[in-house]
């Protein structure tokens, strides 16, 4: 998620660089090494988040993960308020919207938040998941139990390039933990051009640049990200 985001592609001779490779990282790890957490973990990594938002000027928060709602994990759950106030607090917050599609409802918590911006994979065509299932037109669809529409908005989500600490120094994976980084990278070159932005701002004009594309309307929300269009005047 980093290097799709920012990485500098230097160990391509820069085929494979990030979509803002001048942009500041800072890491919050709240999950283990087999991918899992819980969500004080999470609550804890928000509180930190927004706790040093001034010293690191933190702007936007990618959250490439989520869970599957429940009566617990709702609208109204500590986790959806967690990143709620992270968003009252002038941070533009994207997430993954899950791969348990095609169904609807099948959106991931915390995309299911009424703020921030949730992003799917318009590219959906096939997944295979950490125990080597394949899924296929896995990208989470709204609406949401409360009749929300999500994903806002569609990214590239298979087979995406990006490096890795390994020989080759990169790797390919599917899913809509690589489309909502693509979404927070276009995001960044937006604020770095336009850095007055408040979060809804940000929201609005995805929404007012996004391209309406031949897949189904739950899967696509506003429609696919155009950067291009997304940073023009």
């Amino acid at each position: 998620m980093a290097g799709i985001i920012a990485g500098s592609g230097i160990a391509s001779k820069g085929k494979y660089t990030g979509i803002s490779p001048r942009t500041n990282l800072i890491a919050v790890k709240v999950l283990d090494k087999n991918g899992n957490g819980k969500i004080k973990s999470v609550l804890s990594g928000l509180q930190w988040v927004l706790k040093n938002k001034e010293k690191y000027n933190i702007r936007i928060l990618n959250i490439s993960f989520g869970t599957s709602p429940n009566e617990e994990l709702n609208e109204d759950s500590i986790l959806i308020k967690g990143v709620d106030s992270v968003w009252d607090n002038g941070i533009v917050v994207v997430t993954a919207a899950g791969n348990n599609g095609p169904d609807k409802c099948s959106v991931t918590v915390p995309g299911i938040s009424r703020k921030v911006i949730t992003v799917g994979a318009y590219d959906d065509v096939e997944y295979k998941d950490e125990r080597g299932v394949v899924k296929k037109h896995y990208s989470g669809r709204g609406p949401t139990e409360n009749c929300i529409i999500k994903p806002e908005i569609v990214a590239p989500g298979s087979d995406i390039i990006s490096c890795l600490n390994s020989n080759n120094g990169y790797s390919i994976k599917s899913g809509t933990s690589m489309a909502a980084p693509i979404c927070s990278g276009a995001i960044a070159l937006l604020l770095e051009k336009y850095p007055e932005l408040t979060p809804k701002d940000v929201k609005m004009r995805l929404h007012d640049r996004a391209v309406r594309i031949q897949i189904p309307a739950n899967q696509q929300g506003w429609g696919m990200l155009d950067v291009k269009r997304l940073l023009s005047n």
